[in-house]
């Protein structure tokens, strides 16, 4: 008898320990200093009035980088004082920067501007910080900040490389574009929903197109979009997004964007957690599993729950392992969806059998021998031997087989195979866990393969790879090692 679960809500995990806080100052107009004049205390000017603060430099003798970053600052203005500074001088700052080579210089300047109330950074000398500065990938009012807590400078800047080549510079007009029109989606009269999905449809345009100028055509097109939806604007939205077999690596780019803008995530028990890691914190996570012979959610809950959330107006993101179009019962979620009015979108994921082929090494379909890739569930609603399994294309030498959930018929299915005909010496491999930390993996005949599964007591999910392609596995006794 079937165990029926209910839904059930899962608290996103802990919020791991963070070296730094990382914030954003608002230093428009507010005054900061700076003490000493050497090239590093110009860049750190440069750096706060680029944020438009204005800056008072005490600096005796100020190095000609600083004189010549006052003479045309980016922003804010630069006053530069040839003089030491004062505890006086430290006033109602925002913000004190020190530019010190001995620690007792760096120290009494940390120590009055913590007696004034002031933050302080003193270059290059942590123990005397209340907060640091980072790498920079300025697309501003785009920004991004990388810090590794001072450990590897120039391992955060090797990364601010790497989101400099990703960002296309055409972000800051886009981010730009968006805080000009925020008054103006606000005065639009549309409501709430409308307006969130106003900014939906900007930002699936703005990556689509980063290098286009934003123009006042582009913000008419999108609320007249939205205005069009008319009622429907209000309904939520369901995207079916395949998960992959384990591997949080393994998922696609937009399944990425849907997990980080979903309201609402029903997943599965076959869902790694890793993967949902990547989902937005404030997401609520609901486990809806559905696991083979065990506890189970009716499928008919699933749907309610689903079309009730996105007609709260809800971003419902119903995560699958795999890929929810080959044997996750997606047909039956968007008829649900469709039949009550709703927006359903599905995101293909990277199958099982895909996953692992990639991690045996072999291919699943080879020029001249393996003409054929057929995927084959390996029970039926009853949890038996499904009675309409195409024993004649099962047996073909030229096919490659991949048998989904096939750890109770196994042997069943083998018998019944060998008897329509299938070489007993066909190669096969079972793997366990596909992609996972823990994956396991076993190779042999297809005769001898369901006494060595029996022996192995291998944990689920399990797939069952049948044909010519299984004889170049390459199995791992050990944990697969996560790819780089």
């Amino acid at each position: 008898m079937d165990i029926i679960r209910t839904p059930s809500e899962t608290r996103s995990g802990k919020l791991e320990p963070l070296a730094r806080l990382p914030v954003f100052l608002a230093l428009d107009g507010r005054r900061t200093v700076v003490a000493g004049g050497s090239p590093a205390a110009a860049w750190k000017a440069e750096l706060l009035s680029a944020a438009g603060a204005r800056i008072d430099v005490y600096a005796e003798t100020p190095s000609g980088e600083l004189l010549q970053i006052a003479s045309d600052p980016p922003r804010g203005a630069i006053a530069v004082n040839r003089r030491g500074w004062t505890a006086a001088d430290l006033k109602d700052a925002a913000v004190a920067i020190g530019a010190f080579d001995d620690d007792d210089g760096a120290a009494a300047f940390a120590a009055a501007a913590r007696a004034a109330g002031v933050l302080v950074n003193v270059i290059d000398k942590p123990a005397f910080c209340d907060f640091a500065f980072g790498a920079i990938v300025n697309r501003s009012p785009l920004v991004i900040g990388i810090s590794t807590d001072g450990a590897a400078p120039v391992f955060a800047q090797a990364i601010r490389a790497k989101l400099e080549a990703l960002l296309p510079t055409g972000f800051a007009d886009w981010a730009a574009a968006a805080a000009r029109w925020r008054a103006a989606v606000k005065a639009s009269g549309l409501a709430f929903s409308g307006r969130r999905k106003f900014w939906q449809l900007f930002t699936a345009h703005a990556v689509q197109n980063p290098g286009a100028e934003p123009t006042q055509d582009d913000f008419d097109r999108f609320i007249a979009e939205v205005k069009g939806l008319g009622a429907a604007v209000e309904n939520g939205s369901v995207t079916l997004v395949g998960a992959g077999p384990g591997d949080p690596e393994l998922l696609t780019l937009r399944a990425v964007r849907a997990l980080q803008s979903a309201d609402v995530i029903l997943f599965d028990d076959l869902v790694s957690r890793d993967v949902l890691d990547f989902a937005r914190r404030e997401a609520r996570k609901m486990l809806v599993g559905k696991t083979g012979f065990g506890p189970s959610c009716k499928q008919e809950d699933i749907n309610a729950l689903m079309v009730s959330l996105a007609k709260q107006g809800k971003r419902v993101v119903r995560l699958k392992g795999g890929d929810p179009l080959i044997f996750g019962r997606a047909g039956e979620e968007i008829e649900a969806c469709q039949g009550a009015g709703l927006a359903v979108e599905v995101v293909p994921g990277i199958t099982a059998a895909q996953g692992a082929a990639s991690r045996l090494g072999i291919p699943l379909t080879g020029r001249g021998h393996t003409r054929r890739l057929q995927y084959i569930t390996g029970h039926a609603r009853d949890g038996q031997l499904p009675d309409d399994i195409d024993w004649k294309s099962l047996v073909d030498p030229s096919a490659t087989t991949a048998v989904y959930m096939p750890a109770r018929t196994l042997e069943a299915l083998v018998t019944r195979a060998l008897a329509e005909g299938l070489d007993p010496a066909t190669p096969a491999a079972a793997i366990s866990r596909a992609t996972r930390p823990d994956q396991q993996s076993i190779t042999a005949t297809i005769a001898a393969l369901p006494g060595r599964l029996r022996a192995a007591a291998l944990p689920g999910p399990l797939l069952v790879m049948i044909g010519g392609v299984c004889a170049a596995a390459n199995v791992q006794s050990a944990p697969a090692r996560r790819h780089a």
